[in-house]
């Protein structure tokens, strides 16, 4: 799995971080999404596909899953 976030996309909504905080942070000035990697461990793929889809901005892609 690889993902690729859209920070212009994002509404700094947190949700992603919530839920999968080992592969997403926000950025401290505006709160926007901080892609901490872009292949999250196996224990955190499950997280990371439901942040994909809770995320009210569609600014989170994962490819190869």
């Amino acid at each position: 799995m690889k993902i690729t976030v859209d920070t212009g996309s994002c509404v700094s909504s947190g949700q992603c971080v919530l839920l999968a905080p080992e592969t997403f942070d926000q950025n401290e000035d505006d709160g926007t999404v901080v892609l901490l990697t872009e292949e999250p461990s196996a224990a955190e793929q499950d997280a990371v596909r439901q942040a994909e889809l809770t995320c009210p901005a569609a600014a989170i892609r994962l490819s190869g899953t």
